[in-house]
């Protein structure tokens, strides 16, 4: 094959082909910013209130998605806990055996990826977990709080904010 084929082949496919499938909606926009503001802000709250970190920034977007784009795949409980579990617990594990060098976070966003899709618990924002956890030397404890009950505190105002609107049904599916 001609190599002058095989690049513009190579970029032509980069040119796009549609336009996006995204719809604009106010009710969405709505409860998404209602949904946002209650999670992120129960969350920051228990960290102003206790001396514990309940925090972290891929929960904001774990919001967008389970708010704005609440009946995707990747936006359902099982993937949001499971990602962000599995996510924090390759990134703890990493950083606890070889420390916070450039290849060990490289490696652990490498194998979160690998890992969610492998149990199919993919979830975009947890793929940020290793960074976060090996960047900040983060105890074992990390994965408990703010880790999983900080997802589960976000399933769980999901499941009550998506479900005021009659028009939705959260979850899509659990297992």
């Amino acid at each position: 094959m001609e190599t002058k084929y095989v690049w513009h082949r190579f970029f032509s496919k980069m040119s796009g082909s549609g336009k996006s499938p995204l719809k604009v909606s106010s009710k969405t926009a709505l409860l998404g910013f209602i949904g946002g503001f209650i999670a992120i802000g129960m969350l920051a709250f228990l960290t102003d209130l206790t001396s514990a970190v309940w925090l972290m920034a891929p929960f904001g977007a774990s919001c967008v998605l389970a708010f704005g784009v609440w009946d995707a795949p990747l936006s359902q409980p099982r993937n949001i806990i499971g990602g962000h579990m599995i996510s924090a617990a390759v990134g703890l594990l990493l950083f606890h055996l070889f420390g916070n060098a450039f290849w060990v976070i490289a490696l652990g966003v490498g194998l979160a990826i690998a890992f969610m899709h492998i149990t199919r618990t993919t979830h975009p924002p947890a793929g940020a977990n290793p960074i976060v956890v090996i960047m900040a030397g983060s105890p074992w404890t990390f994965l408990i709080n703010p880790v999983l009950i900080g997802s589960l505190v976000i399933v769980v105002i999901a499941l009550v904010v998506n479900n005021l609107d009659e028009q939705r049904q959260y979850p899509k599916f659990w297992v």
